[in-house]
C-alpha cells in the first residue's frame, strides 16, 4: 500500500474499466484520483498526511524541548555555569590589578572576592530567569495552540520543575547578589 505510479494508476484504471470491478471509489472519485496519480500530486486516500501530522502542536515536540530547556537551565542556574565562573575569575583579576598592595583589608576582599562573588551571583539570575521564562512559555503555549489539543502530561510537570527552579534560583541569585545569603567577611 504505498504510492503508485501515473503508470499503475493508468494500467489499473483501464483494467477496471474492462474488467467491470472497482476497487472502493466510485466513476468520478477514481476518475480524480486516477488524474491527480497521473500528474504526481498525490491527493488520493493513500498518500494523503495523517491531520495534523508535520505541525509542532500535534506531537508537542516544541513544547516538550522547551520544557526540558527550562528544567536544564534551572539546574544550571543553582550549581553554577561556565560563562559565570570565567566571569568570576575576570572579576577577581581585575580586582587584584586594580587594588593597591597598600590597600586596606577590607578594599582588598571587597575589590578582589565581592565583585567576583557578584557577578557569579549576576550570571546565575540570568539562567534562572530564562529557566523562569522558558518553562512559563511551555505551559501557556497550549491556551494559543489550536482548540481541543492536549499537550502530554509529563510536558507540564517538566515545565514546572523548571519554573520552580527558576523561581528558587532567581531567589537565590538575588540574595547572593545583596549578600543576604553568606555575605563577605567583616574585616575590622
Amino acid at each position: 500500500m504505498g504510492t503508485r505510479t501515473a503508470d499503475e494508476t493508468a494500467a489499473e484504471t483501464e483494467t477496471e474499466t474492462e474488467t467491470g470491478t472497482e476497487t472502493g471509489a466510485a466513476g468520478p472519485e477514481r476518475d480524480k484520483e486516477a488524474r491527480d496519480a497521473a500528474e504526481g500530486t498525490g491527493a488520493g486516500p493513500e498518500t494523503e498526511p495523517a491531520p495534523g501530522a508535520g505541525e509542532e502542536g500535534a506531537s508537542g515536540v516544541g513544547q516538550g524541548a522547551a520544557a526540558i530547556v527550562s528544567a536544564a537551565l534551572g539546574v544550571v542556574s543553582l550549581t553554577g555555569s561556565w560563562p559565570g565562573t570565567v566571569a568570576a575569575a575576570r572579576e577577581t583579576l581585575i580586582g587584584q590589578l586594580e587594588t593597591a598592595a597598600d590597600a586596606g583589608v577590607a578594599t582588598q576582599v571587597r575589590e578582589m572576592y565581592g565583585d567576583a562573588w557578584h557577578t557569579s551571583a549576576l550570571w546565575a539570575g540570568l539562567f534562572a530567569l530564562t529557566a523562569l521564562i522558558v518553562g512559563a512559555a511551555a505551559l501557556v503555549r497550549p491556551a494559543f495552540g489550536a482548540p481541543g489539543r492536549t499537550r502530554a502530561p509529563w510536558i507540564g510537570s517538566v515545565a514546572w520543575a523548571g519554573v520552580s527552579l527558576g523561581v528558587i534560583g532567581l531567589l537565590l541569585a538575588v540574595l547572593k547578589y545583596t549578600d543576604v545569603l553568606l555575605g563577605l567577611p567583616a574585616t575590622s
